[in-house]
Protein backbone atom coordinates (compact mmCIF):
# COMPACT_ATOMS: atom_id res chain seq x y z
CA UNK A 1 0.00 0.00 0.00
CA UNK A 2 1.31 3.44 -0.93
CA UNK A 3 0.96 6.38 1.44
CA UNK A 4 -2.65 7.41 1.97
CA UNK A 5 -3.34 10.98 0.83
CA UNK A 6 -6.36 13.26 0.80
CA UNK A 7 -7.12 15.91 -1.82
CA UNK A 8 -9.88 18.28 -0.66
CA UNK A 9 -12.93 18.68 -2.89
CA UNK A 10 -13.63 22.10 -1.37
CA UNK A 11 -11.95 24.03 1.46
CA UNK A 12 -14.40 22.63 4.03
CA UNK A 13 -16.33 19.70 2.57
CA UNK A 14 -15.09 16.44 1.12
CA UNK A 15 -11.82 14.86 0.00
CA UNK A 16 -10.71 12.31 -2.60
CA UNK A 17 -8.60 9.54 -1.10
CA UNK A 18 -5.69 7.82 -2.83
CA UNK A 19 -3.16 5.25 -1.68
CA UNK A 20 -5.55 2.74 -0.12
CA UNK A 21 -7.21 -0.38 -1.53
CA UNK A 22 -10.37 -1.02 0.48
CA UNK A 23 -10.76 -4.44 -1.11
CA UNK A 24 -7.69 -5.83 0.64
CA UNK A 25 -6.52 -3.48 3.40
CA UNK A 26 -8.69 -2.91 6.46
CA UNK A 27 -5.98 -2.96 9.11
CA UNK A 28 -6.91 -1.06 12.30
CA UNK A 29 -4.24 1.57 11.60
CA UNK A 30 -5.72 2.28 8.17
CA UNK A 31 -9.29 2.38 9.52
CA UNK A 32 -8.18 4.80 12.26
CA UNK A 33 -6.50 7.07 9.69
CA UNK A 34 -9.61 7.07 7.50
CA UNK A 35 -11.89 7.73 10.46
CA UNK A 36 -9.81 10.75 11.46
CA UNK A 37 -9.99 12.02 7.88
CA UNK A 38 -13.75 11.43 7.79
CA UNK A 39 -14.21 13.55 10.89
CA UNK A 40 -12.12 16.31 9.31
CA UNK A 41 -13.48 16.26 5.74
CA UNK A 42 -17.01 14.83 6.40
CA UNK A 43 -17.08 13.08 2.98
CA UNK A 44 -14.43 10.71 1.57
CA UNK A 45 -14.38 9.67 -2.10
CA UNK A 46 -12.51 6.51 -3.14
CA UNK A 47 -12.03 5.74 -6.86
CA UNK A 48 -11.43 2.33 -8.48
CA UNK A 49 -12.58 0.20 -5.57
CA UNK A 50 -14.14 -2.90 -7.16
CA UNK A 51 -15.65 -5.09 -4.46
CA UNK A 52 -18.54 -7.43 -3.81
CA UNK A 53 -21.27 -6.99 -1.21
CA UNK A 54 -19.45 -9.17 1.30
CA UNK A 55 -16.42 -6.87 1.22
CA UNK A 56 -18.66 -3.81 1.34
CA UNK A 57 -20.28 -5.11 4.53
CA UNK A 58 -16.87 -5.98 6.02
CA UNK A 59 -15.78 -2.37 5.44
CA UNK A 60 -18.92 -1.18 7.21
CA UNK A 61 -18.29 -3.46 10.16
CA UNK A 62 -14.77 -2.08 10.47
CA UNK A 63 -16.23 1.39 11.06
CA UNK A 64 -18.54 0.37 13.87
CA UNK A 65 -21.14 -2.24 12.93
CA UNK A 66 -23.48 -2.59 9.97
CA UNK A 67 -27.19 -2.01 10.43
CA UNK A 68 -29.92 -3.66 8.42
CA UNK A 69 -30.14 -2.01 5.00
CA UNK A 70 -32.90 0.38 6.08
CA UNK A 71 -35.34 0.77 8.99
CA UNK A 72 -38.28 0.16 6.62
CA UNK A 73 -37.03 -1.24 3.29
CA UNK A 74 -35.40 -4.68 3.11
CA UNK A 75 -31.90 -5.18 1.82
CA UNK A 76 -30.78 -7.96 -0.48
CA UNK A 77 -31.89 -11.45 0.63
CA UNK A 78 -28.29 -12.68 0.45
CA UNK A 79 -26.91 -9.48 2.04
CA UNK A 80 -29.48 -7.92 4.41
CA UNK A 81 -27.16 -5.01 5.26
CA UNK A 82 -27.06 -3.85 1.62
CA UNK A 83 -29.70 -1.54 0.13
CA UNK A 84 -29.84 -1.67 -3.67
CA UNK A 85 -31.11 1.49 -5.38
CA UNK A 86 -32.04 1.36 -9.07
CA UNK A 87 -32.74 4.76 -10.61
CA UNK A 88 -35.14 3.48 -13.28
CA UNK A 89 -37.41 2.30 -10.45
CA UNK A 90 -37.24 5.67 -8.68
CA UNK A 91 -37.65 8.04 -11.64
CA UNK A 92 -41.47 8.02 -11.47
CA UNK A 93 -41.20 9.28 -7.89
CA UNK A 94 -38.91 12.10 -9.03
CA UNK A 95 -41.50 13.20 -11.57
CA UNK A 96 -44.32 13.04 -9.03
CA UNK A 97 -42.36 15.12 -6.52
CA UNK A 98 -42.62 18.18 -8.80
CA UNK A 99 -46.33 18.28 -8.04
CA UNK A 100 -49.35 19.53 -9.99
CA UNK A 101 -50.35 23.12 -9.22
CA UNK A 102 -53.97 22.36 -10.22
CA UNK A 103 -54.28 19.42 -7.83
CA UNK A 104 -53.59 21.30 -4.64
CA UNK A 105 -50.63 19.02 -3.86
CA UNK A 106 -47.78 21.13 -5.25
CA UNK A 107 -45.22 22.20 -2.61
CA UNK A 108 -45.05 25.87 -1.67
CA UNK A 109 -41.42 25.99 -2.62
CA UNK A 110 -39.51 23.39 -4.64
CA UNK A 111 -36.14 22.49 -3.14
CA UNK A 112 -33.53 19.87 -3.77
CA UNK A 113 -34.33 17.04 -1.37
CA UNK A 114 -31.47 17.59 1.05
CA UNK A 115 -31.67 14.96 3.76
CA UNK A 116 -29.89 13.10 6.55
CA UNK A 117 -30.32 9.33 6.53
CA UNK A 118 -32.87 7.74 8.88
CA UNK A 119 -33.62 10.75 11.08
CA UNK A 120 -37.04 9.29 11.87
CA UNK A 121 -35.44 6.78 14.27
CA UNK A 122 -34.12 7.76 17.69
CA UNK A 123 -30.54 6.76 16.76
CA UNK A 124 -29.90 7.77 13.13
CA UNK A 125 -27.05 5.99 11.39
CA UNK A 126 -23.60 7.47 12.00
CA UNK A 127 -21.84 6.72 8.69
CA UNK A 128 -23.14 5.93 5.21
CA UNK A 129 -21.11 4.01 2.62
CA UNK A 130 -22.36 4.13 -0.98
CA UNK A 131 -20.81 2.26 -3.90
CA UNK A 132 -21.40 2.68 -7.62
CA UNK A 133 -22.20 -0.47 -9.62
CA UNK A 134 -23.66 0.94 -12.83
CA UNK A 135 -23.07 4.61 -13.53
CA UNK A 136 -24.07 6.69 -16.58
CA UNK A 137 -21.43 8.40 -18.67
CA UNK A 138 -22.67 11.74 -17.33
CA UNK A 139 -25.10 12.43 -14.52
CA UNK A 140 -26.15 10.79 -11.29
CA UNK A 141 -24.13 13.19 -9.12
CA UNK A 142 -24.58 13.56 -5.35
CA UNK A 143 -24.45 16.86 -3.45
CA UNK A 144 -23.24 17.22 0.13
CA UNK A 145 -23.75 20.10 2.58
CA UNK A 146 -21.58 20.71 5.64
CA UNK A 147 -24.03 21.10 8.54
CA UNK A 148 -21.34 22.35 10.91
CA UNK A 149 -20.54 25.21 8.55
CA UNK A 150 -24.27 25.84 8.10
CA UNK A 151 -24.64 26.31 11.86
CA UNK A 152 -21.49 28.40 12.20
CA UNK A 153 -22.71 30.77 9.49
CA UNK A 154 -25.75 31.87 11.48
CA UNK A 155 -25.70 34.84 13.84
CA UNK A 156 -24.65 34.15 17.45
CA UNK A 157 -28.06 35.27 18.73
CA UNK A 158 -29.92 32.87 16.43
CA UNK A 159 -27.54 30.03 17.24
CA UNK A 160 -28.18 30.56 20.95
CA UNK A 161 -31.93 30.24 20.38
CA UNK A 162 -31.67 27.21 18.08
CA UNK A 163 -29.52 25.45 20.70
CA UNK A 164 -32.64 25.19 22.91
CA UNK A 165 -35.03 23.67 20.34
CA UNK A 166 -36.10 20.16 19.41
CA UNK A 167 -37.69 18.96 16.18
CA UNK A 168 -40.02 16.08 15.31
CA UNK A 169 -38.87 13.71 12.54
CA UNK A 170 -41.22 10.98 11.32
CA UNK A 171 -42.02 8.47 8.61
CA UNK A 172 -45.53 7.03 8.67
CA UNK A 173 -45.54 4.81 5.57
CA UNK A 174 -44.28 1.41 6.73
CA UNK A 175 -43.37 -1.15 4.09
CA UNK A 176 -46.05 -3.79 3.38
CA UNK A 177 -43.20 -6.32 3.35
CA UNK A 178 -41.97 -7.39 6.80
CA UNK A 179 -38.33 -6.74 7.60
CA UNK A 180 -36.06 -9.74 7.09
CA UNK A 181 -34.69 -9.41 10.63
CA UNK A 182 -38.16 -9.58 12.16
CA UNK A 183 -38.03 -6.02 13.53
CA UNK A 184 -40.97 -3.61 13.06
CA UNK A 185 -40.95 -1.79 9.71
CA UNK A 186 -42.55 1.39 10.99
CA UNK A 187 -44.12 3.79 11.51
CA UNK A 188 -41.31 5.69 13.21
CA UNK A 189 -41.05 9.09 14.87
CA UNK A 190 -38.33 10.70 16.98
CA UNK A 191 -37.67 13.98 18.75
CA UNK A 192 -34.15 15.27 18.05
CA UNK A 193 -32.28 18.41 19.10
CA UNK A 194 -32.36 20.98 16.31
CA UNK A 195 -28.64 21.46 16.93
CA UNK A 196 -26.65 18.30 17.56
CA UNK A 197 -23.24 17.97 19.22
CA UNK A 198 -20.94 15.52 17.42
CA UNK A 199 -20.08 12.69 19.83
CA UNK A 200 -16.46 12.44 18.62
CA UNK A 201 -15.47 16.03 17.84
CA UNK A 202 -17.81 18.13 19.99
CA UNK A 203 -18.67 20.31 16.96
CA UNK A 204 -22.23 21.56 16.55
CA UNK A 205 -24.35 20.89 13.46
CA UNK A 206 -27.68 22.35 12.39
CA UNK A 207 -29.64 19.09 12.15
CA UNK A 208 -32.12 19.97 9.39
CA UNK A 209 -33.45 18.01 6.46
CA UNK A 210 -36.15 18.59 3.84
CA UNK A 211 -37.17 14.93 4.31
CA UNK A 212 -38.67 13.54 7.55
CA UNK A 213 -38.35 16.79 9.58
CA UNK A 214 -41.95 17.76 10.33
CA UNK A 215 -42.09 20.52 12.94
CA UNK A 216 -40.30 22.29 15.78
CA UNK A 217 -41.67 21.37 19.17
CA UNK A 218 -43.22 24.17 21.19
CA UNK A 219 -43.77 26.60 18.29
CA UNK A 220 -47.09 27.45 16.70
CA UNK A 221 -47.50 25.86 13.24
CA UNK A 222 -46.89 29.11 11.33
CA UNK A 223 -43.84 29.88 13.48
CA UNK A 224 -42.46 26.39 12.91
CA UNK A 225 -43.00 26.56 9.15
CA UNK A 226 -41.44 30.02 8.90
CA UNK A 227 -38.33 29.06 10.88
CA UNK A 228 -37.86 25.75 9.05
CA UNK A 229 -38.34 27.47 5.69
CA UNK A 230 -35.56 29.91 6.57
CA UNK A 231 -33.21 27.17 7.79
CA UNK A 232 -33.87 24.94 4.78
CA UNK A 233 -33.32 27.86 2.43
CA UNK A 234 -29.97 28.38 4.14
CA UNK A 235 -29.17 24.69 3.66
CA UNK A 236 -30.05 24.79 -0.04
CA UNK A 237 -28.69 28.25 -0.82
CA UNK A 238 -25.29 28.34 0.88
CA UNK A 239 -23.19 27.21 -2.09
CA UNK A 240 -19.94 27.66 -0.18
CA UNK A 241 -20.81 24.75 2.16
CA UNK A 242 -21.66 22.34 -0.69
CA UNK A 243 -19.57 19.73 -2.49
CA UNK A 244 -20.58 17.80 -5.61
CA UNK A 245 -19.38 14.24 -6.19
CA UNK A 246 -19.17 12.84 -9.71
CA UNK A 247 -19.59 9.07 -9.79
CA UNK A 248 -17.81 6.39 -11.80
CA UNK A 249 -18.27 2.65 -11.69
CA UNK A 250 -16.51 1.30 -8.58
CA UNK A 251 -16.44 4.71 -6.92
CA UNK A 252 -17.17 4.40 -3.19
CA UNK A 253 -18.24 7.38 -1.09
CA UNK A 254 -18.28 7.41 2.71
CA UNK A 255 -19.83 10.26 4.64
CA UNK A 256 -20.45 11.28 8.25
CA UNK A 257 -24.24 11.25 8.54
CA UNK A 258 -23.96 13.26 11.76
CA UNK A 259 -22.41 16.33 10.14
CA UNK A 260 -23.53 16.44 6.49
CA UNK A 261 -26.77 16.36 4.57
CA UNK A 262 -26.87 15.01 1.03
CA UNK A 263 -29.03 15.02 -2.08
CA UNK A 264 -28.88 12.76 -5.09
CA UNK A 265 -28.98 11.87 -7.80
CA UNK A 266 -29.72 15.56 -8.28
CA UNK A 267 -29.90 15.27 -12.07
CA UNK A 268 -31.77 11.96 -12.26
CA UNK A 269 -34.30 13.29 -14.79
CA UNK A 270 -31.61 14.69 -17.09
CA UNK A 271 -30.40 11.36 -18.51
CA UNK A 272 -31.95 8.05 -19.55
CA UNK A 273 -29.18 5.57 -18.66
CA UNK A 274 -29.42 3.29 -15.67
CA UNK A 275 -27.80 4.09 -12.33
CA UNK A 276 -27.41 1.38 -9.70
CA UNK A 277 -25.76 1.87 -6.31
CA UNK A 278 -25.43 -0.26 -3.18
CA UNK A 279 -25.54 1.29 0.28
CA UNK A 280 -24.66 0.24 3.81
CA UNK A 281 -24.86 2.20 7.06
CA UNK A 282 -23.08 2.13 10.41
CA UNK A 283 -25.15 2.01 13.60
CA UNK A 284 -25.49 5.33 15.42
CA UNK A 285 -26.42 6.72 18.83
CA UNK A 286 -29.15 9.03 20.02
CA UNK A 287 -28.26 12.67 19.38
CA UNK A 288 -27.34 15.12 22.12
CA UNK A 289 -28.00 18.85 21.98
CA UNK A 290 -25.93 21.72 23.42
CA UNK A 291 -28.37 21.97 26.35
CA UNK A 292 -28.02 18.26 27.16
CA UNK A 293 -31.28 17.15 25.54
CA UNK A 294 -30.99 13.57 24.21
CA UNK A 295 -33.10 12.27 21.32
CA UNK A 296 -36.31 10.49 22.32
CA UNK A 297 -38.29 7.88 20.44
CA UNK A 298 -41.90 8.91 19.87
CA UNK A 299 -42.88 5.88 17.81
CA UNK A 300 -40.98 2.71 16.88
CA UNK A 301 -37.74 1.46 18.37
CA UNK A 302 -34.00 1.84 17.90
CA UNK A 303 -32.24 0.96 14.63
CA UNK A 304 -29.69 -1.55 15.81
CA UNK A 305 -26.72 -3.31 14.29
CA UNK A 306 -27.28 -6.66 12.61
CA UNK A 307 -26.52 -9.73 14.67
Amino acid sequence: MSEVSFRPLTPITGAEVTGVDLTVDLKPTVVAQLREALLRHKVLVFRDQPMDDERHVALTEAFGGATAAHPIVNGLPEAPAVLRTVLSEDRPKLVESVGNPLSGTAPRRIRTEWHIDSTFVVNPTSITILRGLQIPEAGGDTLFANLEALYAGLSPSLRKYLDTLQAIHSRHNPSPTPRLDGKPAGPFAALHPLVSVHPETGERSLYVSTVFLQAIRGLKPRESVALLDFLLDELAGRDEIHARVRWDQNTLVMWDNRSVAHAGPVDGLMFEEERIVHRTTVVGDALRGPDGFVSRSLMGGKFEALG
